[in-house]
């Protein structure tokens, strides 16, 4: 399964797309819909019939030091007994301290202190949304506090917690750029058995020894080829063409969606067609 990222910039194109032009698969962050009525609420029906969908989270903030927000999780019970999400996923930072919501993704220190706590509120999100949840490996720009490496860190916390892998490629690939490590031999110390779904995304180098995660450009050869080499170690997933914003024509995207099943399809064969 390739999917697109379901954008309101873009939401007719999507809604109109058919046959081999479509995506298999539809992401969405659940709270920019499940407060709506209305006109919206009408284009997620729309969207809940035509595409099998995957909900990827925005603001549960697994690193944060705040208690776990009960009501929240009540309401994403409530939305992914309409959505029948095939994922939840969320990203493994923090949004959110003393109740300020931060509109950024900031990284967690890598240290045994943050391990322990982020694995005990994952083993609750889990009991509560009576569910797996993937965590995003996420890109970041200065370690901070760092008492392990990050391959450690995020190991501990999938292995502990018994959480899945959202496995971003990019943020791999931008994070080794900027910290100067081998991309490759990182995903070779990580649990690649636990990865449910993938993110493949383009990015913006704003200086010669800077990469900025952005979604906003084109997916280079570089990424597309990690992508390939990852996805050699790993059995079929789900796979996101992700874009959120600078939206190209739709057409663009659907090349890309192709090129990302070509390799998909060189490497798991037929297999690539998740169900």
């Amino acid at each position: 399964m390739v999917g697109l990222g379901f954008r309101r910039d873009i939401h007719n194109e999507i809604l109109d797309l058919d046959n081999d032009a479509k995506p298999d698969f539809v992401e969405l962050a659940p709270e920019n819909w499940m407060r709506f009525g209305g006109y919206w609420g009408s284009i997620f029906k729309k969207i809940k019939e035509k595409y099998p969908i995957i909900c990827h989270g925005l603001s549960l903030s697994i690193g944060s030091p705040d208690d776990i927000d009960d009501e929240f999780l009540d309401e994403l019970n409530l939305f992914f007994a309409k959505a029948e999400p095939l994922i939840y996923s969320e990203h493994l930072s923090y949004s959110k301290c003393d109740n300020a919501h931060i509109y950024d993704l900031l990284p967690i220190p890598f240290r045994q202190d943050a391990v322990n706590h982020i694995v005990e509120r994952i083993k609750y999100v889990q009991d509560k949304l009576e569910r797996k949840i993937a965590l995003e490996n996420v890109s970041y720009y200065s370690p901070i506090g760092a008492e392990m490496t990050e391959q450690d860190f995020l190991s501990q916390i999938l292995e502990k917690s018994d959480c899945n892998l959202l496995l971003d490629v990019n943020n791999v690939y931008v994070n080794a750029f900027n910290h100067k490590y081998d991309a490759k031999e990182f995903l070779d110390n990580i649990p690649l058995d636990r990865v449910s779904y993938i993110h493949i995304a383009g990015h913006d180098k704003v200086e010669e020894d800077l990469i900025i995660d952005t979604h906003g450009q084109d997916i280079i050869d570089p990424v597309f080829d990690l992508f390939e080499w990852t996805i050699a170690k790993i059995k079929p997933v789900p796979v996101l063409l992700e874009r959120d914003f600078n939206m190209p024509e739709i057409e663009v995207l659907i090349g890309e969606m192709n090129r990302i099943r070509q390799i998909a399809k060189s490497v798991w064969g037929d297999n690539y067609v998740v169900k």
